[in-house]
């Protein structure tokens, strides 16, 4: 009987100390993600308009995309104004800044890999390792590629400028952000940018579509300190987002997701299957989100809440523009072309059907 009754305490005392541990554990996650909700609050109509944005800037037709007269410059985008669009031919990149008047926002949105490299841009990113110091930070360290694409092309002086524009036009607005694949991680570096260029106060806000890791753990940090209104959606299997790989056994020397992820997944009971939207951790790399999958799906990368990403073309970087469209527009020397929005004009006359030659580069 004595036997018994100290099994009975020796059990409660036991179970006694598992359910604080379970409630220690759910109150520390509770309280990091009620941290970051504070800062940062998913907004699925907001997602389905901003992919809207990031799966035009792939429109090769320049003068379609400049006008907002592409097939995918309808919708929930009707009625955008481009400032400025920005091609760099050396590094291949596109990219616009313009203001949507149902966001009351200025929208920047940067292209991602084309489709046709894809394969070996995905295969070198399996191979990449860190490779370039953050300026300014202790100890973070970014993706040369993506830092390149961004601080040292064409495409971040025309942004800058642009946004002061847009400022002189629409007043002192938010800004959005945008991007998909590599485009994502430019938009990323963007609006770390704008943040320290334009202070504090400005109201910078990104949302990117799978996007690739950019740093390690420390500028992941330090990305989440200045920018917390940032979200990167994956989906399903997407391979990208798991690239270049995270090792969990070498926390400084690894690739780190910054939060917060929200994860586009399906569910089936039997015949019946729905999609989910998972809001992620505030960790940037939650165990329970797309990173419980094996993340080996081009297709995934390619399609977002129903939206094609990518180039209509399989031509590497070809473009098209109507002649007129040279009027509003400059050249560098390397062959970098902008066109910018003539503010005295309010809307830009070209006839855009008809066009059947193209000006690859």
């Amino acid at each position: 009987m004595e036997r018994r009754r100290w099994l009975i305490i020796a059990i409660l005392i036991c179970l006694a100390i598992c359910s604080s541990c379970r409630e220690l554990k759910v109150t520390v996650k509770h309280n990091h993600k009620h941290k970051q909700h504070d800062l940062a609050i998913y907004n699925h109509t907001l997602a389905t308009i901003l992919v809207q944005y990031a799966s035009a800037v792939y429109m090769s037709d320049l003068t379609e995309l400049f006008t907002w007269t592409c097939s995918r410059c309808n919708g929930v985008t009707e009625g955008f104004e481009m400032i400025e669009l920005m091609v760099d031919v050396k590094w291949c990149l596109q990219g616009f800044v313009g203001f949507a008047a149902n966001l009351n926002s200025i929208v920047i949105a940067f292209r991602g890999t084309q489709e046709s490299s894809i394969q070996n841009w995905v295969e070198d990113l399996f191979w990449k390792q860190l490779d370039c110091d953050y300026p300014g930070v202790d100890g973070a360290m970014v993706h040369h590629g993506f830092y390149n694409a961004y601080y040292n092309s064409s495409l971040r002086p025309g942004v800058l400028s642009a946004v002061k524009l847009a400022k002189k036009l629409y007043g002192d607005t938010n800004i959005m952000v945008t991007g998909h694949s590599m485009g994502g991680a430019m938009a990323a570096l963007c609006g770390l940018d704008l943040r320290l260029t334009l202070g504090e106060r400005q109201n910078v806000q990104v949302m990117t579509f799978g996007q690739p890791r950019i740093g390690n753990a420390v500028f992941a940090s330090y990305f989440n300190q200045i920018v917390p209104d940032t979200f990167r959606v994956t989906h399903g299997h997407d391979v990208v987002p798991h690239l270049p790989p995270y090792y969990y056994y070498f926390p400084q020397k690894t690739y780190h997701h910054f939060p917060r992820e929200v994860w586009i997944h399906t569910l089936a009971f039997g015949s019946f299957v729905y999609t989910v939207e998972t809001v992620c951790d505030g960790s940037g790399e939650d165990p329970t989100c797309s990173r419980s999958v094996s993340g080996n799906s081009i297709a995934d990368h390619l399609t977002y809440f129903g939206v094609e990403m990518g180039c209509n073309e399989s031509n590497t970087c070809r473009i098209v523009m109507d002649p007129r469209l040279s009027a509003y527009g400059r050249t560098d020397l390397d062959g970098n072309f902008v066109v910018l929005r003539d503010p005295s004009l309010s809307v830009l006359k070209l006839n855009t059907d008809g066009r059947d030659q193209g000006t690859s580069v």
